[in-house]
């Protein structure tokens, strides 16, 4: 049974019907999910079966940003508001393995919330290393500042949420700490040299080139191709994210709806394919956008299939862990924090 490679978004808290016809008719590989989308536990978990259903397919991955601090989309009353993750790598320096541990079950604590729901891929850990100065769109969703800092708590934090049946998604390749815009809003340019860029930049991801998948930045790297942002640079791509870093999973596009991109939908959907991306991810639940993205996005086959069915079988399972064990470690962790 073949899917499309794309990931989709719905507009609320359950399907409409036109919604569930396109992608009765479309079948995306997998969905995204929103605050929009998210009242209570009840209603997350219909949605998710609704989803699934849509495209007959009980395996489809469902992503979400759970990352902690402001970006979460499951928040209180029904679900725990997190710490950010630069508040976890400020004990790094003095306490690595109590830093690391703090990742790991904060991670772990998410996969507790997210996989009853149907949810089973967590679009973290951010692998990319602020750089002081620029746009605070990573600042403290950073874990620290520098490549070890972050590629180290990255690592526990892609396993804590494996360990749960989560799949992380590492972002963004090749680096997003050097932005001067938010991408969501505006292209960033970074005019760091190749040089620069394989000190600070890089080398988180290729610590962890061996995950499942990877989210681009949708950024121009001067030093690397001066026109196109990486999402839709095959240099980029076949360069430095497939040869240079060595990431050979499935590797996504940032939200194609970002006005960091430029050109129709078709035209963005259709450059993110030819630069090499495996997948196309649309966020909004627009169904005009949608349907542009669906009409230049090919069916998953041949490298791409491989890789995301090798993506979805990255997990070991569920471990043994014991949720009630778990937060409470991660509370007494979090106890000892200074105030900030």
């Amino acid at each position: 049974m073949t899917h499309k490679a794309f990931i989709a978004g719905c507009s609320g808290h359950s399907l409409t019907e036109a919604e569930h016809a396109f992608f009765a008719a479309e079948r995306p590989w997998g969905f995204i999910v929103f605050a929009r989308n998210i009242d209570n536990p009840d209603q997350v978990t219909r949605l998710s079966a609704q989803l699934r259903e849509s495209v007959d397919n009980e395996n489809a991955p469902i992503l979400i940003d759970q990352e902690g601090g402001r970006v979460q989309r499951l928040r209180p009353p029904h679900w725990t508001d997190y710490p950010a993750a630069e508040q976890l790598g400020a004990m790094f320096d003095n306490s690595p393995d109590t830093a690391m541990r703090a990742v790991w079950l904060m991670s772990r604590l998410h996969a507790f919330d997210l996989l009853p729901l149907g949810i089973n891929v967590d679009c973290l850990p951010v692998l990319d290393v602020p750089s002081p100065g620029m746009h605070d769109v990573i600042g403290n969703r950073a874990y620290g500042p520098t490549p070890h800092h972050v590629a180290t708590m990255g690592q526990a934090a892609c396993d804590g949420l494996k360990a749960g049946g989560v799949l992380p998604v590492i972002k963004h390749i090749p680096g997003h700490g050097r932005a001067t815009a938010d991408s969501h809003l505006d292209l960033p340019q970074v005019d760091a040299s190749l040089q620069e860029l394989e000190a600070v930049d890089f080398p988180p991801f290729a610590a962890l080139a061996s995950e499942p998948m990877a989210m681009t930045a949708h950024i121009v790297y001067s030093a690397l191709d001066p026109v196109a942002p990486a999402t839709t640079s095959k240099v980029v791509i076949d360069e430095i994210i497939r040869g240079k870093l060595g990431f050979d999973g499935l590797l996504m596009s940032d939200d194609v709806s970002m006005k960091a991109l430029a050109g129709s939908f078709a035209d963005r959907t259709a450059q993110i394919f030819d630069a090499g991306c495996d997948v196309v991810l649309h966020c909004n639940g627009d169904m005009d956008e949608m349907q542009a993205v669906a009409s230049k996005t090919p069916e998953l086959a041949g490298k791409a299939l491989d890789r995301a069915n090798a993506a979805l079988a990255a997990t070991d399972g569920v471990d043994g862990s014991d949720e009630k064990q778990v937060r409470e470690e991660f509370a007494a962790i979090l106890a000892k924090l200074p105030v900030s």
